[in-house]
């Protein structure tokens, strides 16, 4: 049996809400629904290339790391159908610390975190070659 085949409150992402919605504080999971659900819905209708999803700037404004790194992980259930993904912060160094959601056997292997970190360093370094020759050519930005 699939995914898909599966009724809806027997799916990873229906089982793992519902651990939370018992161990998470009622406002906090509350939060975490109001920035899930779209998120959700537009994947289950397979529309995702038009949601826009972020936990910084505005949507994430007010919501503490716990309902963030939640809100993460249970997207990746949802994506993923796994249960068993986790949230890793990586030092980038001059670049600061980030938080990548993986796999449990991914965040337990310190190469394979070694090269992530190294892909997020290079394509910050693209990002802002980028956004210099954007600025240099009076184009946004912002991307």
């Amino acid at each position: 049996m699939n995914e898909s085949e599966f009724p809806p409150e027997h799916r990873p992402v229906d089982l793992y809400l519902g651990l939370l919605r018992a161990r998470m504080d009622t406002e906090d999971y509350r939060q975490l629904l109001g920035v899930v659900e779209p998120v959700l819905r537009a994947l289950e209708e397979q529309r995702l290339p038009a949601v826009d999803f972020a936990l910084e700037g505005d949507q994430g404004d007010g919501l503490s790391q716990e309902v963030r790194d939640e809100a993460a992980l249970v997207i990746a259930a949802a994506v993923t159908g796994r249960l068993d993904n986790e949230v890793v912060e990586i030092d980038l160094g001059d670049n600061g610390p980030v938080r990548v959601i993986t796999d449990a056997d991914t965040a337990s292997d310190p190469d394979r975190l070694g090269e992530i970190a190294d892909y997020i360093r290079a394509r910050h370094h693209q990002d802002e070659e980028l956004r210099g020759i954007a600025e240099a050519s009076g184009l946004p930005t912002d991307f």
